[in-house]
């Protein structure tokens, strides 16, 4: 598949300062700041509730900021909304095929919306329908489709136009480990052919993989901001160890293996220490008598760094 090149510039994509969203009383995103650049992949790391969907909504020119400033490709979406939308990309959280249709239509009704013409709208489609691996079902309903086929249909579709800067939201939920790396594996592709992305997830395997730079966003504010590798090296240690005792309340052995961690967090159903050297912490655990049921050592990721940052996991 091949993309309209985009002229390189050092100015941002998306350039928010201040931005706030306000339902009633409720403040839904909290005065963020943030610059995304062309050809990154930009996430929004946090759990259902954090600020991370109305955002995007924002971002996408479908729902007005509060307050704040917001610039997208350079435009004002209060003054260009139309403008802006015709040159992104959107996928949202929820697949909105229409399911009587085959998989080709889809593209080519959602392509008229752009006022391509019949021609190269028919064009793009078999693009596409390649690129998404799905040229084999392009005669087929959508309806009967798995939901991996369904999401890489929705993510071919919203690439009709040509986008410079394609929005995700949530792009795997509800796939199966299988699917979602079909899935991550186009997503790359797109991206090292010069689109912008730039997603949501509470799904920490998924920020790793894809993202160049995120945030993590907790009540609707900007928590830490960096690479996957920075968070992690910055609010983390190199190695966690995860010990599981039979009692229902880990609380009472945090006392007794304090000081072989920089931090311990106590889980319900575990303990997390969080060394240099998860080896070495697991044996002197051993050596104090104490006998865990199961015993992991495994590297720090985004998880660990949201919960020293918030209090709590990704999937609360």
């Amino acid at each position: 598949m091949t993309l309209r090149a985009f002229e390189a510039t050092d100015a941002p994509l998306i350039s928010a300062r201040g931005l706030t969203k306000r339902f009633g009383d409720f403040v839904a995103v909290d005065g963020i700041d943030l610059d995304v650049h062309r050809g990154e992949a930009f996430g929004f790391l946090g759990p259902n509730g954090a600020g991370k969907s109305s955002t995007m909504r924002m971002i996408g020119c479908v729902s007005p900021p509060s307050d704040g400033s917001l610039r997208i490709l350079g435009l004002d979406p209060g003054a260009d909304g139309s403008r802006i939308r015709s040159r992104l990309g959107v996928v949202p959280q929820r697949d909105t095929l229409d399911e009587e249709l085959t998989v080709r239509e889809n593209i080519l009704v959602y392509g008229r919306y752009f006022g391509l013409s019949k021609a190269v709208v028919r064009e793009r489609a078999a693009e596409l329908l390649e690129f998404a691996q799905l040229a084999d079902r392009a005669d087929s309903v959508v309806e009967p489709l798995s939901g991996g086929m369904k999401r890489r249909l929705t993510i071919a579709r919203s690439l009709v136009n040509e986008p410079e800067l394609l929005l995700l939201d949530e792009p795997t939920t509800g796939l199966d480990p299988q699917a979602r790396h079909v899935l991550w594996d186009r997503l790359f592709r797109l991206k090292r052919s010069g689109v912008t992305l730039v997603l949501t997830t509470h799904y920490m395997d998924e920020a790793e993989q894809l993202c160049d730079r995120l945030v993590v966003m907790d009540g609707g504010a900007i928590v830490a901001e960096g690479s996957p590798r920075q968070l992690i090296a910055e609010h983390s240690t190199r190695e966690v160890l995860e010990l599981r005792f039979a009692v229902d309340d880990h609380a009472p052995y945090q006392a007794k293996v304090a000081d072989l961690a920089r931090r311990i967090e106590v889980l319900p159903d575990r303990l997390l220490l969080y060394v240099d050297d998860g080896d070495a912490a697991a044996a002197a655990v051993h050596d104090r008598g104490l006998t865990p049921l199961s015993v992991l050592v495994r590297r720090s990721t985004l998880e660990d760094v949201f919960l020293h940052l918030t209090g709590r996991t990704l999937i609360d």
